[in-house]
């Protein structure tokens, strides 16, 4: 089971939770460092390793068969909270029958609780409704077919749906863009995009001709120019290695801390509808300040909707003017951050100071 499990979640989704320390997917699989020869959960609370160093096992006894041993941090053997466990499991349900209608009865006889607490524990960890989960695997399903060329209707049909009508009716909530252009992969786009020295490390920022589509920080150059390939995979990429454009200065500007605001940079991003709220919500935090996942949620009118906003901000294409290094913890702790907690610490200083 938790073989087939692994097969059903990508090494992006993954390492993704590994980043946001996402408890949801403990017991799904495990991390192994191949540095230091230990596994984690992915929710393990060690300092993040390099994505390079990076191995996915589908369950303990496979990474100790590789040659890893248990992580005395986290406990990778220990076993879930029945409340945690009620949940992967009702997940676990709906990932291998997204294409059927499921009802509240169906999923509530699976796991062995009532539905009415089904609702509540499910609702509680997610963020989500079984039915909004349910929807969103499908929407996730149907995004790999379409990446893959697969014709619409075909798609649509695949994934479930009696309709194309339930796509088109709200296109742009669910794939952030029309299903044509989102099966063309950026077809008929021109990106240019350039890597630069930062105080942070190697910046990557991307743009096209309406904005800037696309930027990350790292240590090397190869793993975030694939990224970049890997999300517009049929769009025309070009690295551009003259004189910097004035994005790429401005965001080197605000790095070193010689700019006070990031504001006036234009955008060319897609997201869904709720992805777009966060995103909204994340640019009107102040400069020099911090909110929690929790605040962000209540703030756009879903206050059980917290691990969705950290789904939303681990997703956030264009750091920085999008900036979700903004968010953190309740109390104040620093989370999980894409490009690294020592960058998402140092943005905040350089932030703060900029504020004084």
């Amino acid at each position: 089971m938790a073989a087939e499990r692994n097969k059903m979640i990508g090494e992006a989704e993954m390492w993704s939770a590994v980043e946001n320390r996402d408890a949801l997917f403990d017991g799904m699989f495990v991390v192994a460092v191949r540095t230091t020869g230990i596994y984690c959960r992915p929710s393990c609370p060690s300092r993040h390793p390099k994505r390079e160093n990076v191995a996915f096992y589908p369950t303990p006894e496979a990474a100790e068969a590789a040659g890893y041993r248990p992580c005395l941090r986290c406990n990778p053997r220990e076993h879930d909270s029945p409340q945690l466990a009620w949940v992967k499991k009702a997940c676990e349900y709906i990932r291998r029958n997204q294409e059927d209608r499921i009802t509240l009865e169906d999923l509530a006889s699976e796991v062995g609780i009532s539905v009415p607490h089904l609702q509540r524990t499910f609702k509680k960890v997610m963020g989500l409704s079984p039915h909004q989960y349910h929807e969103a695997c499908r929407v996730e399903h149907l995004k790999q077919k379409l990446k893959q060329g697969e014709p619409i209707t075909q798609a649509v049909y695949g994934v479930g749906y009696g309709s194309t009508s339930w796509l088109y009716k709200d296109a742009n909530a669910k794939l952030g863009m029309t299903p044509g252009a989102y099966r063309r992969a950026g077809e008929g786009m021109k990106i240019k995009y350039r890597v630069v020295d930062s105080p942070l490390g190697r910046l990557l920022v991307a743009r096209t001709s309406h904005g800037v589509c696309h930027l990350s920080l790292g240590d090397g150059d190869a793993v975030q120019e694939e990224a970049l390939r890997n999300e517009y995979s049929a769009a025309e990429i070009l690295r551009d290695e003259g004189k910097p454009d004035p994005w790429t200065m401005e965001v080197l500007d605000y790095l070193a801390g010689r700019a006070t605001q990031l504001g006036d940079i234009p955008l060319d991003v897609a997201g869904t509808d709720f992805q777009n709220r966060v995103w909204r919500e994340l640019q009107a935090i102040p400069r020099g300040s911090t909110r929690s996942y929790e605040d962000v949620a209540r703030s756009i009118g879903q206050p059980t909707a917290a691990r969705a906003v950290s789904r939303a901000c681990a997703t956030n294409p264009v750091s920085l003017i999008i900036p979700c290094h903004r968010v953190v913890r309740k109390g104040g702790g620093l989370s999980g951050y894409r490009w690294g907690i020592e960058r998402k610490k140092r943005l905040l200083e350089v932030e703060g100071a900029l504020q004084d």
